[in-house]
């Protein structure tokens, strides 16, 4: 049954990684697992296929990846629930599970939200400016119409580190007054008349406006700060956190908590001894990022800025 929708998966979305993932999770067959970004559930069945008696719970909040994750599941120990990742102490509560073996979270958009046209990710194509991965809620249409000048012009340096954001801002300002900005493709030529000709040389001049627009629609940030200290306080000991990243503030964020619970005595530099027995509650599993191999960069592009990064849990974290 899954190999009947192997190509379908494929199409869908190819997971980054997979190997480097899998091996750094070090899944037990009778462990149990979360997929805290299903996607086309590819990693979700690198893990299941791997468990005999353990169980593996497989989260999105995308409506399309869970019906597409649940024909790739089809038949294997794992339970899908649709929910964004930042809930997954709700849904393991919902099914009864206190500790989980590992956890996994792949940030950031899948290749089939950026590849349908009408979900409005992508500046390829014209569609509505839509961009929801849960397809619920605020679009950035409406954040492009009622959003001030500052504000756009702060989202698009702070998500998209986007140096034309002010006259980009100040452009959207002015059309949205002359003619409501609804579709990609208006959104993309409205941007690349406000940078320099130079600027639209160095790759697509919509490319980190749309990149700042989708994290600010979704609230990807604050979504996966709040997860952090929630899947690692889900973990058992010895259990493992995997995180795939695709953009340095991501990324930023990843690495400073994987450091802050790695830190060990906060004693003064002048103390001779310890004092306040603190020990790291948390290991690296990997010392430095995995990235994308040569083969992996061939066959899958998009896997060119992926990092996965890895630790694995001590003991409780720290919370004073």
């Amino acid at each position: 049954m899954v190999s009947d929708h192997k190509a379908e998966h494929t199409e869908y979305h190819r997971p980054v990684l997979l190997e480097q993932t899998v091996d750094a999770l070090d899944i037990r067959p009778d462990g149990v697992y979360l997929d805290g970004t299903a996607g086309g559930g590819g990693h979700s069945h690198a893990i299941a296929s791997r468990l005999t008696s353990g169980r593996l719970v497989a989260l999105d909040q995308d409506p399309d990846a869970i019906a597409q994750a649940g024909r790739r599941l089809d038949g294997m120990p794992a339970t899908l629930v649709q929910t964004n990742f930042m809930y997954m102490d709700r849904a393991l509560d919902k099914l009864g599970i206190d500790k989980v073996d590992g956890i996994l979270l792949d940030i950031g958009v899948s290749s089939h939200q950026l590849d349908a046209p009408q979900r409005g990710f992508s500046y390829h194509h014209d569609a509505p400016l839509d961009m929801r991965m849960s397809q619920s809620g605020t679009t950035a249409a409406d954040l492009v119409a009622t959003m001030t000048e500052k504000e756009l012009a702060d989202i698009f340096w702070r998500y998209g580190e986007e140096k034309f954001s002010r006259p980009i801002a100040r452009a959207i300002v002015r059309q949205r007054d002359k003619q409501p900005i609804e579709t990609t493709l208006q959104l993309a030529e409205l941007i690349a008349s406000a940078v320099p000709a130079a600027a639209r040389r160095d790759g697509h001049p919509a490319r980190r406006v749309f990149q700042a627009l989708r994290i600010a629609v979704n609230g990807e940030l604050d979504c996966l700060s709040a997860a952090l200290d929630t899947a690692f306080d889900r973990l058992k000991v010895g259990g493992r956190l995997a995180i795939i990243t695709f953009h340095s503030l991501e990324d930023a964020m990843v690495k400073n908590r994987f450091a802050a619970w790695r830190q060990g005595c906060i004693c003064p530099k002048d103390f001779p001894v310890c004092v306040c027995g603190r020990t790291p509650a948390a290991a690296l599993v990997l010392k430095k990022p995995a990235t994308a191999t040569e083969q992996e960069l061939i066959e899958n592009p998009r896997s060119r800025s992926a990092k996965l990064r890895c630790v694995e849990k001590l003991h409780e974290r720290y919370t004073d």
